[in-house]
């Protein structure tokens, strides 16, 4: 007998909550490395602060543990997610949002002629059989190592929009208080050339319609849409501006009842399709325009957009409130690695003729008008100010780190650390995603890369006068290292998320808790600088994927989206334009790491 796809979560164990001093002591380890004696000590002090029986710690720590032990909380970071994710006011395209490049050889595509209205109408039929499966519990929970893992986000999926707030954003979800169960809307939203139309996906007696409708109903978009719409008429800019900006856009569109039933049918939609009239010149390119593209064509609010281009390959853009990597690869496999076909047979998809397609409108006035136009000019030069480069080891990949006796995670970043030296000069701040799907209702824990071993690897690397030997078994030791606070992370032994779920709570709750006063931790040099990233990293390893990519974090950050497979590697990096310089010579320092690197170990 199968398992219904979320019958093991309220089964699974909690994530843990660290005590105070575990966390404050596990901090001023994680930090460290990055700190002067100067910054060391007055991080130190704070820490102390911080710990002192009664003080404003200990009282914030008290309200998270009543806060875990509260009937029908699965999890002490249940509030901390929504107030990240939710609560941050800049604009999430391109900062928030994360994609993936879909590979040209899986099986969907292979099934499907090359052309762009039959890969989109492969992708909508096979996402249409995935979210019926989801709504009979029938997608079967992900295991992982014998282990059960967390399929909440699965509800993000379908007609899952952010909704803009003042103060913090909304989610509009099912299986919510609000709408309770799954969706059940019928209809997706396919812009082309910044025009959007509603689309019906399943039939009236809610029978999905045959592939053959499907791409049917993409044509008559095509030819419905093929004057370009208007660039102060495209309504999808305003989801690129920041989010209480974009509220007060939202409010004014909706005193209008047309442009209210408008949002409606885009906020309810099951999810996106962007068809764009362009075949990419490269794949630096496709991943550029997935992470960004013409925002006249998007609506980054929606939780799943697929976008097709005119040469039929294809990609996803996420919004990550509800929904991180894990997640989201396991839902493109599923899609990826079946037929049309074997999709439509399991969805029980019939021939039913063209679907229901017709203009999304909106009634704009000159202010409305103004407003979409400044947005997408303004998130054209935001997009203008973002740098990338691709990088692909195609000879390299988990297979041959194995061999060479290494964690293949750990030869990433000792890789990425060695190449920002050589590159920068120095060694800054490294943020890495650790998935804990394990536990209720589980997302990421947040991974500090720099150990004291990594410092050491990284200065024995650049000693002219290091011996093999010894450069050989600095690298052990830093991998080594690095595995252990990896498995700290999926323990739930982290600081970080935990020390900043206190910053939360005083932000939430300090009047009624008498904790108003500031916390001398939240300014001491140890949490500012390790949270400073120089590098934000996440892997995400796919067969079906070609790359994995998402925005910088900061203005001298570089992110390095990475798919490390057993027999390649790809990374997508991105910076802002004014360090790009850094970035281009980080990427080359790279291409002589990994080939330093296996060298080095090789010779063992």
């Amino acid at each position: 007998m199968t398992d219904r796809t979320f019958a093991a979560d309220d089964r699974l164990p909690r994530v843990p909550l660290p005590t105070l001093e575990d966390s404050c002591a596990r901090f001023l380890e994680w930090c460290d490395p990055l700190l002067t004696a100067d910054e060391r000590a007055a991080t130190r002090t704070a820490v102390d602060d911080m710990v002192r029986p009664g003080g404003p710690g200990q009282i914030l720590h008290e309200a998270l543990a009543e806060y875990d032990a509260t009937p029908g909380v699965g999890s002490w970071l249940d509030l901390f997610w929504p107030s990240r994710y939710l609560g941050r006011r800049d604009r999430i395209a391109l900062n928030a949002n994360f994609v993936f490049l879909f590979g040209d050889d899986t099986r969907l595509a292979a099934s499907t002629a090359a052309t762009q209205v039959d890969r989109a109408a492969g992708l909508i039929g096979a996402a249409v059989d995935y979210k019926l499966a989801l709504d009979e519990e029938a997608v079967q929970p992900v295991v992982q190592r014998g282990q059960r893992l967390s399929m909440w986000q699965n509800k993000y999926l379908f007609s899952e929009t952010r909704i803009p707030g003042t103060d913090q954003d909304t989610v509009r979800v099912p299986y919510s208080a609000d709408w309770p169960g799954h969706s059940e809307a019928r209809h997706i939203v396919v812009f082309f050339r910044g025009g959007m139309f509603r689309m019906d996906v399943i039939g009236p007696d809610g029978a999905p319609y045959a592939p053959e409708d499907l791409a049917d109903g993409l044509r008559a978009v095509q030819k419905a849409g093929a004057r370009p719409a208007r660039a102060d008429t495209t309504v999808g800019h305003l989801t690129t501006k920041a989010r209480a900006e974009w509220a007060a856009s939202r409010r004014s569109l909706m005193a209008e009842p047309t442009n209210a039933e408008a949002l409606e049918t885009i906020e309810t939609a099951l999810f996106v399709v962007c068809l764009e009239d362009f075949a990419p010149t490269d794949e630096l390119h496709a991943c550029d325009q997935l992470l960004h593209g013409d925002s006249a064509n998007r609506w980054f609010d929606k939780s799943v957009s697929f976008i097709v281009f005119a040469d039929g390959q294809a990609g996803i853009n996420i919004e990550h409130c509800g929904l991180d990597g894990t997640t989201v690869l396991s839902f493109i496999d599923a899609l990826l690695e079946k037929s049309i076909l074997d999709h439509a047979a399991g969805s029980e998809a019939q021939a039913q003729g063209l679907p229901a397609v017709e203009p999304i409108e909106f009634i704009l006035d000159a202010t409305h008008r103004g407003d979409i136009a400044a947005a997408g000019a303004a998130f054209a030069r935001y997009a203008a100010e973002n740098a990338t480069q691709t990088v692909s080891f195609p000879d390299f990949g988990t297979t041959r780190a194995k061999q060479l006796g290494i964690s293949p995670d750990a030869f990433a970043q000792l890789s990425y650390q060695l190449a920002h030296r050589r590159s920068k000069g120095h060694i800054g701040a490294t943020y890495e995603s650790i998935a804990t799907r394990q536990y209720r209702n589980g997302r990421t824990e947040a991974m500090r890369v720099v150990t004291p071993e990594m410092v050491a690897f990284v200065d024995v690397m650049q000693d002219p006068d290091a011996d093999v030997p010894t450069k050989r078994a600095a690298a052990r030791s830093a991998a080594a290292a690095h595995v252990r606070r990896a498995k700290q992370c999926q323990a739930g032994e982290a600081p970080e998320q935990h020390l900043w779920e206190l910053q939360w709570i005083q932000r939430r709750r300090g009047t009624e808790l008498g904790t108003t006063d500031a916390i001398a931790l939240y300014d001491s040099p140890g949490w500012t600088v390790m949270r400073d990233d120089y590098l934000s990293t996440s892997s995400a390893p796919s067969v079906n994927i070609r790359y994995f990519g998402f925005g910088s974090t900061s203005p001298r950050c570089i992110g390095v989206a990475y798919v490390l497979l057993p027999d390649r590697w790809n990374l997508y990096l991105a910076t802002p334009t004014a360090v790009a310089d850094q970035m281009y010579a980080f990427a080359d320092q790279l291409r002589t790491v990994v080939a330093e690197l296996a060298a080095l170990l090789a010779e063992s």
